[in-house]
């Protein structure tokens, strides 16, 4: 006969198991939001709404809400890509642990999920900022479900295409704060622009063994794939230094961020040209980390030394 104290021992032990359970549960939606591409969106919305308005006017409960909106519908993106890819993820060493590539969570829990946290955020933005803003966030999740991602398997302009909702974060925060976009907002929007395509050819050159499994066409077969990555890593860094210094000329930064902004770009140029001549899974990933460090050191120094 069990004693007391086994039934109470083996009760512990099964709320230790549940306890468990449920922490791996959460740990894995919380995983399918993507919360380090979430960390980068959060902060080129957050410059964009800061450079949009004063200081004295900031409006930090407008902030509040427009991160939450993004944060949401970027949440509802990831776990929706995720969904969209979740044969493929299976079939890449870099993916294969993904919650819905793994197994640890159904397909239509998953579906739900992103479908939920897509609609809230986009139904947040519209009432609780305003309408464009609602619009842009639902515009930037339409082009990056619907052209990006099928893309990949098809084509290597793929890059181009999502490079478009990819720089949007930016616009969506100044369109929060002003109700209006205008060509400052536009030189934000470049500079992401920009940054994608060095930082997606060090992934896809790092990867392209596991692309190539799975039947991704983000790099092109034989000698076109070393061109078309050069291409992409070295001219773009190039073009993104002087675009990053027009914030300076158009009065929205002191000179502070004008010489960051020449320091953190030349390093990432570097890289990009390292990679383009190199060709090894060293250069790429030295690109991918200056990419990583660039872009929030560069408008975080945008923020700070607005004028």
């Amino acid at each position: 006969m069990p004693t007391q104290y086994s039934l109470a021992a083996l009760e512990c032990a099964k709320a230790r198991r549940s306890d468990l359970v449920r922490y791996q549960v959460s740990t894995a939606y919380w995983a399918l939001t993507k919360p380090e591409v979430n960390v980068l969106i959060l902060i080129t919305t957050l410059a964009g709404f800061c450079l949009a308005r004063p200081v004295k006017s900031y409006g930090f409960l407008l902030l509040g809400h427009t991160l939450v909106g993004v944060l949401l519908v970027g949440s509802g993106a990831g776990a929706l890509n995720q969904f969209v890819e979740r044969h493929f993820d299976s079939q890449m060493r870099r993916t294969a642990r993904r919650p819905l590539a793994s197994g640890r969570l159904a397909s239509g829990a998953v579906l739900r999920f992103g479908v939920l946290l897509s609609c809230a955020g986009g139904m947040y933005l519209a009432i609780a900022v305003n309408a464009l803003a609602s619009l842009l966030s639902v515009l930037t999740l339409l082009m990056y479900l619907f052209l990006y991602t099928p893309l990949k398997r098809r084509t290597p302009l793929c890059t181009l295409v999502g490079a478009f909702p990819g720089a949007m974060p930016p616009l969506i925060g100044w369109v929060a704060a002003s109700g209006r976009l205008s060509l400052e907002a536009a030189v934000l929007f470049m500079m992401l622009f920009l940054w994608q395509f060095p930082h997606f050819m060090a992934i896809a050159w790092m990867y392209r063994q596991d692309y190539e499994r799975a039947g991704y066409l983000v790099l092109p077969p034989g000698k076109r794939r070393i061109r078309l990555m050069a291409w992409q890593s070295a001219p773009p860094a190039l073009a993104l230094i002087p675009v990053s210094l027009v914030p300076g000329l158009l009065g929205l930064a002191s000179p502070v961020y004008t010489v960051g902004a020449l320091l953190l770009g030349s390093y990432f140029c570097f890289c990009g040209v390292r990679l383009a001549v190199c060709k090894s899974n060293a250069a790429a990933r030295r690109l991918l980390f200056a990419s990583i460090v660039y872009l929030p050191f560069v408008f975080v120094l945008l923020m700070l030394n607005k004028h």
